[in-house]
């Protein structure tokens, strides 16, 4: 197939979105597919370049300040149009609604291809202050929800992660076919193993003591802040790795220091490839206090490794973990609680192993492999619906241009729409 990817986010962008857009995309291309990613440059230049044998077309943009290492291209309509017509896709798959995804969007509607949305995106990712503010947050949630839905019920198909994140959408009017695809994990490359204690003395982490650890980008709303709360009040002896890099940095440095404890916090920075599996293999538990997830990648690794979670019992995550079976579920904010429960993780070594084996029990269902043919069948089935409903619509205009042909009179009731509409009610009715 042909396959055109569109985000906003991919690497060397550091999170969630730019992680998964590119597996997808490199795991499409090793399986033979024809895949393009349309991305937003570093720079005022457009690039073109082919990575992992996967054809990259970035369009030039500027850096958006709120947000750090977001980047907004520069309105590339035309541009776009133009690879689109020349790369020819089978299916556009879009992973932002917001500058690329709206331009893929209008030009795929205008050259007649099918088009997926997948959501990965939260209010509260792109501004905690004003999500969390008691007299704008409401307002703002709205009119997140409100834009978000509108733009996924002009697609062919949505997708989400998780039945939370989809089910979101649902409450908030969503009518375009939809259905929960997660986003896979390699549990080939994920998978427990004896720790590396080179790497250990590279991080220079202790090994006297359990290492629970933390792998998410440092913004407001993963709430590290709570976890380094939490660290102050444990009774036991524990060390906790704080991994990756983000906005909040300084500010969470800045809180370890007031609170003295830079003989039980390290911070690693960012982790490279090579060192992500040795790193998980290192820990002993993983602490995920986060209150704006719509499933969690470091959690689902973490969990391929073996490891027992405490997360907080915010959106997405209670779907990974479950209470008192691979890890606890704490409120979100309470540090009291997170101390409290990775105290019982630390002392007791048994219910490690037996919370750690359940994880292993839980991720199966996420394996890439399994992942991947699931979007294959998605992509195939509405590549062929939609190539079907364009050839009815030129056997009805061929029809229409016989000079023997006669309308037929038929009564056509009015239809009020209470739920999805097949491809050639939305796109393909008769004019």
């Amino acid at each position: 197939m042909r396959i055109m990817i569109v985000t906003d986010q991919y690497p060397p962008m550091v999170g969630g979105v730019p992680t998964v857009t590119q597996r997808l995309a490199v795991d499409f291309a090793n399986r033979g597919h024809h895949v393009w990613v349309v991305a937003p440059s570093y720079g005022a230049r457009d690039v073109h370049r082919i990575e992992h044998n996967v054809r990259i077309h970035r369009f030039s943009s500027f850096e958006l300040p709120a947000y750090g290492d977001l980047r907004i291209p520069f309105l590339p309509i035309l541009p776009f149009r133009r690879l689109l017509k020349k790369t020819d896709p089978d299916i556009i798959h879009i992973h932002s609604p917001v500058v690329l995804g709206n331009i893929a969007q209008i030009v795929a509607g205008g050259l007649r291809k099918p088009v997926i949305a997948t959501n990965h995106y939260l209010p509260i990712n792109m501004s905690h202050s004003l999500s969390s503010d008691p007299f704008f947050g409401k307002s703002f949630m709205n009119v997140s929800y409100t834009y978000l839905v509108h733009f996924c019920n002009r697609c062919e198909y949505v997708t989400a992660p998780t039945m939370t994140a989809l089910n979101l959408l649902y409450e908030r009017g969503l009518r375009a076919p939809a259905q929960a695809i997660s986003n896979g994990i390699d549990l080939k490359k994920f998978s427990p193993g004896e720790p590396d204690e080179q790497l250990r003395q590279r991080f220079k982490l202790p090994r006297d003591r359990p290492l629970i650890l933390s792998v998410n980008r440092l913004s407001q709303e993963k709430r590290i802040d709570v976890l380094i709360d939490a660290t102050a009040k444990m009774t036991r002896d524990a060390h906790v790795a704080i991994a990756s890099t983000g906005p909040a940095e300084a500010e969470l440095r800045a809180q370890v220091e007031q609170l003295n404890l830079k003989d039980r916090v390290t911070f690693l920075g960012f982790i490279s490839d090579a060192d992500l599996v040795p790193l998980f293999r290192l820990a002993d538990i993983f602490a995920i206090p986060s209150e704006a997830e719509l499933q969690s990648l470091t959690t689902m690794e973490a969990m391929a490794c073996g490891l027992p979670v405490a997360a907080s019992d915010a959106y997405a995550l209670p779907e990974l973990v479950h209470h008192q079976e691979n890890g606890f579920l704490f409120q979100r904010g309470n540090s009291d609680e997170v101390a409290q429960y990775l105290d019982m993780l630390v002392g007791d070594v048994a219910l490690r192993k037996r919370m750690g084996a359940k994880s292993l029990e839980i991720i199966v269902k996420h394996d890439r492999v399994l992942v991947l043919d699931q979007w294959e069948a998605l992509y195939h089935r509405l590549s062929n619906e939609f190539a079907e409903a364009k050839e009815r619509k030129l056997r009805r205009r061929r029809e229409r241009k016989r000079p023997d042909y006669v309308r037929p009179k038929v009564h056509r009731p009015r239809i009020v729409c209470t739920g999805e509409l097949s491809l050639d009610q939305r796109f393909f009715a008769e004019d």
